[in-house]
């Protein structure tokens, strides 16, 4: 267990135990991988990125064989923070880990929560991806620069929504974005939701003039034409997607979104072993990287105690951002 010193350019319910599945041939027994009982807690909606992480995960460890009979389930709250709050009163339970990333990290500075990412086991980091800035497709803003504009003239009157709390990927993003455009960050009329499965119905009913959220989440609605996606935030265009980068659109700014893997405190060093080897032989099973195409996700896997020290990175970073940004 870490010490409590741990942006990038920066959800309650009764748990069910599930009973142990029968040992079934390619279960990952040959290989150590497999953990009879194995749950994965998202800590907010269905339909959000740690949600499409999670099952993702779950489903391409199972089809390569590594393990079976994952569970996973949804507990939100308070930008992840509920989760958080149970992972770390689950001490040296070997068969829970959760589903997280910048978000969690934001939300424990500003929701102040006792329990911090300090106090969990770090597991790994799988992946990266850029978010997007999208509005419904029947939008009066059909190009960044259409958006920026109206921005700049009445931020207050142009509500932004994200899949996140303040602190989190989908805030600090467009604060970074309004700060590039001249636009004081305290003016921004920051809408949080529980997850890109609340945001995408805010957007989609124009509650909000447009939606921050992570590339992934959406791709489907952005391909069938009910959301207009206007830019992507991190350095470089999307492959397959049609929109500028925010440097393109000239704001000298950028962002890119991470999540990861943590399990309760006080674990074995077997246990703790067991679960990178598991999330470490599916980083490199073929369905793995095929669902990192798919989802237009970058492969950022990093375990253990190097994840731990980017934690520790990350932490720091969030705190000094909102300083930065007056939040």
């Amino acid at each position: 267990m870490r010490l409590r010193t741990l942006l990038a350019p920066l959800g309650a319910a009764l748990l069910l135990l599930a009973g142990p599945p029968l040992l079934t041939p390619g279960s990952g027994s040959d290989t150590g991988t497999r953990i009879p009982g194995l749950r994965f807690m998202v800590p907010n909606t269905p339909g959000g990125g740690y949600d499409i992480t999670a099952r993702t995960a779950a489903k391409d460890a199972e089809d390569a064989g590594l393990t079976h009979g994952i569970e996973v389930f949804n507990l939100p709250g308070a930008g992840g923070t509920v989760g958080l709050t149970r992972l770390v009163g689950e001490h040296g339970n070997g068969r829970l880990a959760m589903s997280m990333g910048l978000g969690v990290v934001g939300a424990v500075h500003t929701n102040k929560t006792p329990a911090t990412l300090a106090d969990t086991t770090p597991i790994a980091r799988l992946t990266e991806e850029q978010d997007i800035v999208v509005v419904a497709k029947d939008s009066p803003y059909r190009t960044i620069q259409d958006l920026l504009a109206a921005w700049r003239k009445n931020p207050a009157r142009l509500p932004v929504g994200g899949g996140s709390s303040p602190g989190g990927p989908d805030h600090l993003a467009p604060m970074l974005m309004a700060q590039a455009a001249g636009i004081a960050p305290r003016s921004v009329n920051y809408i949080p939701f529980d997850g890109g499965g609340e945001l995408l119905a805010s957007i989609l009913g124009n509650k909000v003039a447009f939606g921050v959220s992570g590339v992934g989440e959406y791709l489907d609605q952005i391909e069938a034409g009910e959301l207009r996606l206007l830019a992507v935030t991190g350095p470089k265009r999307v492959p397959g997607l049609d929109a500028p980068t925010l440097r393109e659109a000239g704001l000298d700014t950028e962002f890119t979104n991470w999540r990861g893997i943590v399990a309760p405190p006080g674990l074995s060093a077997a246990e703790r072993d067991k679960l990178i080897g598991l999330v470490t032989a599916l980083h490199g099973s073929e369905q793995w990287q095929a669902s990192l195409k798919k989802n237009g996700w970058s492969d950022a896997f990093l375990a253990g105690d190097a994840f731990g020290a980017f934690l520790d990175a990350q932490d720091e970073r969030v705190g000094s951002v909102l300083k930065e940004l007056g939040l």
